[in-house]
Order: C-alpha cells, then sequence, then structure tokens
C-alpha cells in the first residue's frame, strides 16, 4: 500500500484559510482534515471534535510532556497541537491527511516528513486583508492591530513553502489548491498502485 500524502496548508489570520479548507474537502474526497488540539475557548458555532479538540492547558502540557504532538504552537495567548499517533495512523493507512496549521509548525511537521506538500495562503493586499479582519466584527482594534503585526510577520515565511495561493478571487484560490491536490494524485507511483494489473496489461 502507498503511503499517504500529508498536506499543510498555512496563512495568516483573515486570510480565509479555514473557509478554503472547508470549500476544498467538498470537491475532494480524498482528504481527511486532522482535528487539531487547542487551549483556546471555542467561538460561535464551533463544536468540539469537529472544528477543534479544546482541552485545558494543563491537558495540553501532559500531551506535549508525553510527545504526542506531531507540532505544536503558541498562536497569541493560546496552545495548539496536531496528534501525532492520528496523522501516522492514517498516513500508514494510505489515506491523504491535511493539516491546517501556522508556520512555526510546519516547519515542525517538516523535521519528521520530510515528503508534505506544504501550501501557504496569501492576501491580495495588506488593505484587503484588515478588513476582513474588520468585517469578523469579533475582535477589538487593538486585537485588530496585534493580529494585523502578526499577519504581517507570518507572511514572512511564505518562502518556506511548496506552493503559494493569493486568496483574491475565492472561486479561483479553490480551484488552484484542488489542482494542486489533484496533481499529486497522478504522481507515477500513485498510479502504479492504483491500476495494478491494469498498467502490466496495458503494457503485455
Amino acid at each position: 500500500m502507498l503511503r499517504g500524502q500529508l498536506y499543510i496548508i498555512a496563512a495568516p489570520s483573515g486570510a480565509g484559510k479555514t473557509s478554503l479548507l472547508k470549500t476544498l474537502l467538498t470537491v475532494e474526497n480524498s482528504l481527511q482534515l486532522s482535528i487539531s488540539h487547542t487551549t483556546r475557548p471555542p467561538r460561535p458555532g464551533e463544536t468540539n471534535g469537529k472544528d477543534y479538540h479544546f482541552i485545558s492547558l494543563e491537558q495540553f502540557k501532559t500531551l506535549q510532556k508525553s510527545d504526542e504532538f506531531l507540532e505544536w504552537a503558541q498562536v497569541f495567548d493560546n496552545c495548539y497541537g496536531t496528534s501525532k499517533s492520528w496523522v501516522n495512523g492514517q498516513l500508514d493507512q494510505g489515506k491523504n491527511v491535511i493539516l491546517e496549521i501556522d508556520w512555526q509548525g510546519a516547519k515542525q511537521v517538516r523535521q519528521h516528513i520530510d515528503d508534505c506538500i506544504s501550501i501557504f495562503i496569501l492576501p491580495p493586499s495588506r488593505a484587503d486583508l484588515l478588513q476582513r479582519l474588520h468585517k469578523r466584527g469579533q475582535d477589538s482594534e487593538r486585537v485588530i492591530q496585534r493580529r494585523m503585526n502578526d499577519a504581517v510577520e507570518q507572511m514572512r515565511h511564505y518562502d518556506e513553502f511548496d506552493y503559494v495561493v493569493v486568496n483574491d478571487v475565492f472561486e479561483n484560490a479553490v480551484d488552484d489548491l484542488h489542482a494542486i491536490v489533484r496533481s499529486q494524485l497522478q504522481r507515477r507511483r500513485a498510479q502504479e498502485i492504483r491500476m495494478g494489473d491494469k498498467l502490466k496489461q496495458l503494457l503485455a
């Protein structure tokens, strides 16, 4: 069995990463979304076990000390981590997994899984990003400015990723992400395993 492909998708806050990923998952059924653990409280409409595994800081530290995370990072005042056993279990079963993490987490993952495919989402402009952050209506002006400063720092790491997708027109950005995933499914080794005896018959 061919081991599954691991994808990483990262972006600054407000770039539309979560919306893009949710739409991608509706048009590409070969992907399994990894659900991160986090110490931040749920936002309105979020469900435990579906959007995140919401845990306490003490629980997070226990998992961290037990080396249970493939990657982890502190973003603002909250911690986020990806289950190492779950990701490797899915990949070993030949399933393709996508991680929604930040550049720090992506750097950690590359140290463990060097053949992952990483994608960074950029906004078309700073003005557009600021507008999106305001449009959320969830944060104070102080928090929004903090998020903008952090976003600029995150965007400086775009060149550490394999692909860059600009989320200007939403539908086009989804198509770009889908094209990246579909291209990996056509890799020679993947096709050899998928076709099996059919390939032998073609060459007989």
